[in-house]
């Protein structure tokens, strides 16, 4: 995964997050999380080029809240 494209993700999942009740600061991901959730993002978007990036974040991002 690109740089660019990982720090959008990183961003998307982070803004995801906050829509979620969290601030900045309470965001319960290690970068290691961080990292998995991007690449889960990745694969859904390589699987579906003309699959939806914010509904791919926001599904993800649910999932894991979800667990």
């Amino acid at each position: 995964m690109k740089d660019v494209e990982r720090n959008l993700f990183r961003k998307m999942i982070r803004n995801c997050f906050i829509q979620y009740q969290h601030d900045f600061h309470s965001i319960p991901l290690s970068e290691e999380e961080y990292e998995k959730l991007a690449e889960k993002v990745q694969k859904i978007i390589n699987e579906d080029p003309k699959s939806d990036v914010y509904e791919a974040v926001n599904d993800v991002v649910y999932e894991y809240l979800s667990e």
